[in-house]
């Protein structure tokens, strides 16, 4: 599918239903693996890095079935989990990586991580350094930064972490671990990041404690298995959100998409640079808030992205720089030095691909500066084999003048695999 042209759309009309939310998708099959007993997942995303962590759990014993869009799990604990006969390939998911490095911690095996070559090249040293505080042998290239890993968990102690940026993953991996430590391990950011594993293990009957930007577990808790309903993916209803907001005509109708609080900084953005955004139909089914959202076409304004906000919208960042790169005025991104290390280097990428299509696009050291402009000539960009990459430039595609041409459009399978046909049925040209 690489070298998709992708032509303007002088209108887009109708209703989208995004696939389901991927982080959740994966703590919840994880979280149901670690488990005792039956675990329901609906509207599970299907993607290519939540089948990941489906493969890796059953190398290590958890049965599992999918029917339709929802996924079964019959969970034993992770202490009756089989030590793995073969690699664990975590393929292009960094998700997958950091949390199962954490559960493979509190767990009595051994086993080896290892994944495509983008995840080859990404640091885990931000892991593997206090799950070895903790307890866990963990040796690996240049010491134990990168995959392929090989962990042997067990005898853990509880650890108090202060990261230095703000990670959910890191944070999940060592609350996971601290599942099976002695003691409490707690772990305190610079800004809150997303909370959904903290939302689940509560779920699962794991009793958390949380104090402003600290969240604490106490070992020796035990999950139970439970029904995970997974809202729509607000990172997959963002490229819609830019894309309703700055087509010449025509209204966009997402049901059901998550709104946790830690995830909606597209929202707060987007807003402040003037789009016309509703939030409808609000309601919060298993701790975790969803709503209908509408968007109708707006003239936006540059803004500054940085700080707090940051942490709640890191992977909405290149698609925003899209909608920068056509919003009058500058807007500038501050504090993401997190997606240089990101299935790309994301700040280099989505600058170079906004240059190619004609954007006035500054890269800084954590971020961008994007002078914004009434429309895009158009050309070529690459994805790189990243996801939101490849969905960013179809979306410029559709608000250029010429196209884009999308070498790599095959990668948003990792997130979105019927992307392009769902922007099929609502552009008008």
């Amino acid at each position: 599918m690489s070298g998709v042209m992708v032509k303007p759309a002088s209108a887009v009309e109708g209703t989208v239903t995004v696939p389901g939310d991927k982080s959740i998708s994966h703590r919840a099959a994880l979280l149901g693996g670690m488990a005792e007993g039956e675990t329901r997942i609906t509207n599970f995303l299907a993607g290519d890095d939540c089948l990941s962590t489906l493969a890796c759990l059953a190398k290590l014993g958890v049965t599992w079935e999918r029917r339709g869009s929802e996924v079964w799990l019959q969970g034993k604990g992770t202490a009756n989990w089989r030590e793995p006969e073969d690699v664990l390939d975590v393929g292009n998911s960094g998700t997958t990586a950091r949390l199962f490095l954490g559960a493979l911690a509190a767990s009595p095996l051994a086993a080896t991580l290892t994944g495509d070559a983008s995840i080859r090249q990404r640091p885990m040293r931000r892991v593997t350094d206090p799950l070895k505080r903790m307890g866990a042998a963990i040796i690996g290239r240049r010491n134990g930064d990168f995959v392929p890993l090989t962990i042997r968990g067990g005898g853990l102690k509880g650890y108090a972490h202060r990261t230095e940026v703000a990670s959910a993953q890191v944070k999940s991996a060592l609350l996971l671990a601290g599942l099976g430590a002695d003691g409490v391990t707690s772990v305190e950011e610079p800004q809150v990041s997303r909370d959904h594993t903290e939302r689940m293990l509560r779920a699962f009957g794991v009793p958390v404690t949380m104090e402003g930007r600290m969240v604490q577990v106490r070992g020796g808790s035990r999950l139970r298995g439970q029904t995970v309903a997974v809202p729509a993916d607000i990172s997959s209803a963002a490229f819609f959100l830019v894309l309703g907001s700055l087509a010449g005509r025509g209204e966009i109708v997402l049901p059901e998409v998550g709104i946790n609080p830690t995830r909606t900084g597209i929202l707060d953005v987007l807003r402040r640079m003037g789009a016309d955004i509703e939030v409808l139909a609000k309601r919060e089914p298993a701790g975790e808030g969803r709503a209908t959202l509408r968007v109708r076409p707006a003239d936006l304004h540059g803004t500054e992205i940085a700080g707090e906000i940051i942490p709640r919208l890191i992977d909405e960042v290149p698609i925003l720089a899209v909608a920068a790169s056509l919003a009058e005025g500058e807007t500038v991104i501050r504090d993401a030095a997190e997606l240089r290390v990101k299935e790309t280097d994301r700040i280099q990428t989505v600058a170079d691909g906004l240059r190619g299509l004609g954007a006035d696009v500054e890269e800084l050291p954590d971020g961008l500066r994007i002078r914004g402009k009434k429309r895009l000539p158009g050309g070529r960009a690459k994805s790189y084999g990243d996801h939101r990459l490849a969905m960013s430039w179809a979306v410029a595609g559709l608000l250029s003048q010429e196209g884009v041409a999308v070498e790599g459009m095959e990668a948003a399978a990792v997130s979105f695999p019927d992307f392009l046909a769902v922007l099929d049925q609502i552009v008008k040209r």
